[in-house]
Order: structure tokens, then sequence, then C-alpha cells
């Protein structure tokens, strides 16, 4: 298809595209940091958090996110040369998930484009923390369904949790595959599995981002920010 207006559901990866992990997770290695007035580049931290995370995922993929991102706490202390935080600080470090930040544009383009599409979460994130997120920095946006890792069983970029998906937009909204758009920022998690199982993709580039990303960039359509593919979609609407 050619034509953002003929695909019917938008399949969002939440973390990363609609909300801004990055600063949250930078935010809530502040007290870890800060106790051991230690400083660290952006870079290298975000570095570190994704190859913990990605290595905590493959080996425990039914684990819960936010018990995921506790567990990781120490991981990343150790990798930093920093004494171990305490058991407290390790799960508020979990529990902050919920609170990362939306980016300024998420809110207002999620309305635009729901008024053309099923929106769907497809996120690595678990059920409790994902309510934590649209109840508060995604201020009650309606979604047509949402799907968790917690629900699957596994973490993108598994290609189960993508079947499992295709599954229920069928089953739920009669969808087909060739209407879905993976809408995401993050190349490892959810373009290149895209690719693999034949679904066409946006990439919402977030330009700055450093986690999920790869060299070999994959996508169909590309846009900075969700707002720019509002703006494309009701363009393309109003001369049709």
């Amino acid at each position: 298809m050619s034509r953002l207006s003929e695909y019917r559901l938008l399949s969002f990866d939440v973390y990363g595209t609609l909300i801004d992990w990055e600063t949250g997770i930078l935010n809530g290695l502040k007290p870890l940091l800060e106790q051991n007035n230690a400083t660290f580049p952006r870079g290298k931290l975000l570095e570190v958090y994704h190859e913990l995370e990605r290595t905590q995922q493959t080996k425990t993929p039914d684990m819960k996110y936010s018990e995921l991102v506790t567990t990781i706490h120490p991981q990343i202390a150790e990798r930093l040369g920093l004494p171990a935080p305490t058991a407290e600080q390790d799960k508020a470090f979990g529990a902050s998930v919920g609170s990362w930040p939306a980016f300024p544009d998420t809110v207002e383009a999620l309305k635009r484009l729901g008024k053309h599409y099923k929106l769907v979460v497809l996120s690595n994130v678990d059920l409790e923390s994902f309510r934590l997120s649209n109840k508060g920095p995604l201020e009650g946006v309606p979604f047509d369904l949402v799907i968790t890792a917690q629900d699957v069983g596994s973490y993108k970029p598994d290609l189960r949790n993508f079947e499992y998906m295709l599954g229920q937009a069928e089953a739920k909204f009669g969808i087909e595959k060739s209407r879905v758009l993976q809408t995401a920022q993050s190349q490892f998690h959810d373009h290149h599995p895209a690719k693999k199982m034949g679904i066409k993709s946006s990439w919402i580039e977030r330009p700055g981002a450093i986690m999920g990303n790869k060299y070999d960039v994959v996508y169909d359509w590309r846009f900075d920010t969700l707002k720019d593919m509002a703006d494309a979609l009701e363009k393309e609407l109003s001369t049709s």
C-alpha cells in the first residue's frame, strides 16, 4: 500500500515512541548516581540499561517488566562500578516505569490518529505499569486494544508478540495483516521483526534517541515525531 490512509490499525510501541523512556530511565537513575557523586555520559547510561534489559528479557521472558527493571538496577550499578543499591532503591526504580513522561506531541497526535485508525498497544511493559502510564502521562487516551509482554509471555523482538497481535487484530476487528502498520521508534524491538513478519512499518525516529537503534534501518514511512505522522495522514485525507 502506498498511502497511510489505506491502513486500518496502528500497532504501537509505547516506551520510546509515545513515552520518553530515555528521560524516564535517566531520571530514575539519578538517586543512584547522586548518592555516589557519580556522573556518566547520557549515552553510556542508556547503552548499559539497554544491554542489561535485553539480556534479562531473554533470560526471563515471563518476568513482569516492572520486576525486570527492578532486577537490573543493581546490575547497572555493578556495571558502572558503583556500590550495590538497597532493595528499596531497586524497587523504586522498577516502580518508576508508570511515571516516565510522554513526548510533548504524543497525546494530541494519538487523538488525531484515533479518528482514522484502531489504536493498538504492543508493548514490552506489564499491565499495571501501562495502566499507570495511560492514566498519567498519556492522559487517558483510549486504545482499542492493549497487548503487553505480560499477556504474551515473551518480549519483543520475539516474533510471537507480533503473531499474537495479528491474531487479535483479525479476531477482534476483522483487520488483516496487510492493513496493519507497526508504528514505533525502535529498530531492534519493532521494525526488524515487523519486516520478518511481513508487516509494514512507520518509523517514528525521535531524533537523538539511542536505545533500540541499529545501523541497518528498515521502514516503509519515516517521521521525526508522531505529530508529523498525524500531519501527513490529514494532508493525505484532505486531498483524496
